[in-house]
């Protein structure tokens, strides 16, 4: 435990600027790790070798925003010499470029520093917020502790790189806290936002299925009033609409009615070949990829097995149902449709919830061992998915 004066000086002190403090050392630990890579760095497709800070955080699918933000999406999409659809913008949604374009206009930033300082806002607004959701199931030192965790987890670096996690970890975090709250009517803009940031609206529309559920079955106990059901049942129809929004949008404007999926599918290809999106199929590609048959499907099976039991481990189950109900949804999306690879660390990330598990714990040595493991992760995903080392296949 920390010693009494640092205790009473940490609850004399307004929770936001404990909570800013923290973010704000994290940053400083996450932007030297940066650093210090970034000046091994050799000449790589977007950067000479020992870049600059905004130069480098704005490798990889940086440039796909920047693209964004500066051109647009394509009317036609284009095609490799096999005919298949190429790489192309429609996999990237334009919430998160617009705000940095936004930016631009205002400031006559260029896209590098502007990017990184919107990634920063919003990831300092997700640290604030976060904490706000823990402590909603959690106590006030279990919920400070849990934000430590947040600030300084392995894929931290990301939140202050050219890329739309910091926007929609903040938007996503709101959404998390408003359905804690049963504030139904507030999630309407949030998801509209959310879903135009990264796809989420299919899994979140399955949260609030799950959640309108349980509320119905425990309406004894907790009474579930008409004008909620209603209230709750169009926002989970609304996130459910906003899920298909971005690929209805995508064909409209290419005449593709498979504009959108055809361009995710050609990120894969690389790994198996360009083949069509069979929902709950692809971990199982990809398990048979890394590992062969049978051990790979064997393996994914096993992950599938292990989530599930993970949900009822009473740490787990002490976040509430809630939390729980969106860690099952968003678990089933991954599962349906992405095909795992070096960006699965990623795309895990909206799962952070599951940091209120871990921060449960209070011996100090505990803490400052998953601290120190949260470092050296942070080191070996820099290393591994976003340093550049040649022709790299481990994008982040």
């Amino acid at each position: 435990m920390l010693p009494a004066r640092w205790r009473a000086r940490i609850r004399l002190t307004p929770w936001w600027a404990v909570v800013v403090v923290i973010w704000a050392l994290s940053r400083i630990v996450t932007t030297t790790l940066v650093l210090i890579l970034a000046r091994v760095q050799g000449a790589n497709p977007w950067t000479g070798a020992s870049p600059g800070y905004f130069d480098f955080a704005n490798i990889w699918d940086a440039r796909w925003y920047n693209i964004v933000a500066v051109s647009g999406y394509p009317a036609v999409l284009p095609v490799t010499s096999a005919g298949h659809i190429g790489e192309n913008a429609w996999a990237f949604m334009p919430g998160y470029p617009a705000v940095v374009r936004l930016i631009m206009v205002v400031t006559g930033a260029p896209w590098a520093p502007a990017a990184v300082v919107v990634s920063l806002a919003f990831s300092l607004g997700a640290t604030l917020l976060f904490y706000r959701l823990m402590l909603r199931v959690q106590g006030r030192a279990t919920a400070r502790f849990a934000v430590v965790l947040f600030c300084v987890a392995p894929l931290t670096p990301i939140l202050q790189f050219g890329y739309a996690e910091s926007m929609y970890l903040f938007f996503l975090t709101l959404a998390l806290l408003l359905l804690l709250e049963r504030r139904y009517v507030l999630l309407f803009p949030v998801i509209a936002v959310m879903a135009l940031t990264r796809p989420s609206g299919l899994a979140f529309a399955l949260a609030l299925g799950f959640h309108i559920v349980h509320r119905w079955l425990t309406r004894r106990s907790d009474p579930f009033p008409a004008s909620e059901r209603l209230t709750a049942a169009s926002v989970t129809a609304f996130s459910a609409l906003s899920g298909f929004a971005w690929p209805i949008i995508a064909w409209i404007a290419t005449g593709s009615a498979t504009a959108y999926t055809d361009t995710e599918l050609a990120w894969r290809s690389s790994y198996i070949g360009y083949q069509e999106l069979v929902p709950f199929t692809a971990w199982f590609q990809g398990g048979a990829w890394w590992l062969g048959t049978p051990l790979g499907i064997i393996v994914v099976a096993l992950l599938v097995i292990g989530f599930a039991a993970l949900l009822f481990a009473p740490a787990v189950r002490r976040l509430g149902v809630d939390l729980r109900f969106w860690l099952a949804a968003y678990g089933i999306y991954l599962f349906a449709v992405f095909f795992p690879q070096s960006s699965t660390f990623r795309l895990l990330m909206p799962m952070f919830p599951l940091l209120g598990a871990i921060a449960q714990p209070k011996r100090l040595s505990y803490r400052i061992a998953v601290v120190v493991l949260c470092i050296l992760g942070q080191w070996g995903w820099l290393l591994v998915c976003w340093g550049v080392d040649g022709k790299d296949w481990t994008p982040p």
